[in-house]
């Protein structure tokens, strides 16, 4: 990384959000361990002119493989270039992949934002930015518009997501270089994190489809093994209970990929984050709390920590905040503004190395 103070600057931009909107951010860590985070208690960090209080860790030691500092190394994206990528999505093979720019995996690139209706808009943003050897994280839309509106759009599927996000996956192993980076995996929730709202200073590659259970995402976790992250934050089991699967079910899962993240990337920061609350009332909260009980355990088990960000979602009833989502389920852009505060805490604490 280029400063190790990047993301400390990224925690004072950008935010506006109360106080009140934000209660301590509890994660739960491996017994045995290494370093403790240990912010003094009551501390707080301005954004935006906005009070927030800062991360409450009163964390266990960290094991052996959790919470290592990051070391500062430069980026090299110029040095290594995305070679070209064999894309299999026909929108794109037919026409070819440009030869990568030297910034294209930059991350000090900020990207700018194109207003997106829809999981199809998304998919083609995305694909037009893989046509430009470029990843949509990073890339800067200002000519990216006419680009995607071109491509021939047609019905999409599940399989179509899974290629897509295959592809990006391929090219960020192929042009990561010294650069860290975080992978963002689950359903619809990671899929819409706002590229401009992912914390500064490294790469991200968001592995969310929408509709997808953790079952799907254990299926698909071998299309990023390629890579080498830093952290990778995991998210799903709110469509399992959607389509009425068992606790026991999403568990055994949560197990499972845990422990294949954990052979495929020993080295990484393997964070669960706790499954958030809804305002739907097939979808119990007294559920999902019970359930987020057990995961706390299972990643305690697992050498895995566990991201608790639950109650800064919820409303004096319990359930998901009503100007934090669109729909019941899904995030709005305050939503999204509060998942990015507890993302920003965690990698910064994580490349200060835990001190």
């Amino acid at each position: 990384m280029r400063d190790p103070y990047l993301l400390a600057a990224g925690l004072l931009t950008g935010l506006a959000i109360p106080a009140s909107a934000l209660p301590h951010l509890s994660i739960v860590l491996p017994e045995n361990s290494r370093f403790l985070w240990d912010l003094k208690q009551g501390s707080q960090t301005i954004v935006s002119r906005q009070i927030i209080p800062s991360v409450d860790l009163s964390l266990p030691e960290l094991s052996s493989q959790a919470f290592q500092p990051l070391k500062s190394s430069q980026p090299t994206a110029g040095d290594r270039n995305i070679n070209s990528v064999d894309l299999s999505l026909a929108e794109v093979s037919s026409q070819g992949l440009p030869a990568p720019t030297e910034s294209s995996l930059n991350p000090s690139a900020q990207p700018t934002g194109l207003s997106l209706t829809s999981g199809n808009q998304l998919y083609y943003q995305r694909l037009a930015a893989l046509k430009t050897g470029q990843i949509y994280t990073r890339v800067n839309s200002d000519n990216l518009q006419s680009l995607w509106e071109s491509i021939k759009k047609r019905q999409l599927t599940y399989d179509d997501w899974k290629s897509l996000l295959a592809l990006e996956a391929r090219a960020i192993a192929q042009g990561q270089g010294a650069n860290h980076l975080s992978i963002l995996v689950g359903d619809s929730l990671s899929m819409w994190f706002p590229r401009e709202k992912l914390p500064a200073g490294k790469l991200w590659l968001n592995q969310g489809i929408s509709g997808d259970t953790s079952s799907g995402v254990l299926k698909r976790l071998g299309a990023f093994s390629a890579t080498r992250p830093d952290v990778i934050y995991v998210m799903a089991g709110i469509n399992d209970l959607r389509k009425g699967d068992s606790d026991q079910t999403i568990l055994r899962n949560y197990r499972r990929i845990i422990r294949r993240l954990r052979q495929t990337h020993p080295k990484a920061q393997i964070i669960v984050q706790s499954i958030l609350p809804t305002r739907l009332a097939k979808l119990s909260n007294s559920r999902i709390r019970h359930i987020n009980i057990q995961l706390t355990q299972i990643a305690k088990q697992e050498g895995a920590n566990y991201l608790n960000i639950y109650s800064w979602f919820t409303d004096m009833e319990g359930n998901l905040r009503p100007e934090l989502t669109t729909d019941g389920l899904h995030l709005s852009q305050e939503g999204y503004d509060v998942w990015r505060s507890a993302l920003q805490q965690i990698e910064y604490k994580l490349t200060q190395g835990g001190n």
